[in-house]
């Protein structure tokens, strides 16, 4: 069974906003700006880890051979989720997606689909 990544839900409290009248008038507002970055990259995380359970669960019902396109677009949606946390990672700052692929357990096909998108658009 798989380990997932664990990631704590809980935001500071507003107590612990920088004061904006410091040296810095733009901490509060950085703040904030990074506590949102941070809550979406784990939302993010989360999509991305259901994503992988439900490709996980299709293959182990060993019904993959008999429905080949519900296959297709597991493996769609999890490519397209992680091209999105990757990006939101980056925009983070934090570029190691090597990481990612290890700490998610990212099959290989998931990795080829990564920013991939049907002519149909994402």
């Amino acid at each position: 069974m798989r380990q997932s990544p664990k990631f704590s839900s809980a935001a500071p409290s507003r107590s612990a906003v920088p004061d904006a009248s410091a040296d810095d008038p733009n901490a509060a507002l950085e703040y904030e700006i990074a506590r949102e970055q941070a809550s979406s990259l784990g939302r993010l995380g989360r999509r991305l880890e259901a994503a992988l359970a439900a490709l996980q669960a299709f293959d182990k019902s060993r019904a993959r051979a008999r429905h080949g396109s519900e296959r297709e677009a597991l493996l769609a949606a999890a490519g397209t989720l992680l091209w999105h946390f990757i990006v939101q990672r980056e925009a983070c700052g934090l570029r190691d997606s090597a990481r990612v692929m290890q700490d998610y357990t990212v099959p290989n096909e998931v990795r080829a689909r990564m920013g991939v998108f049907s002519k149909r658009g994402p």
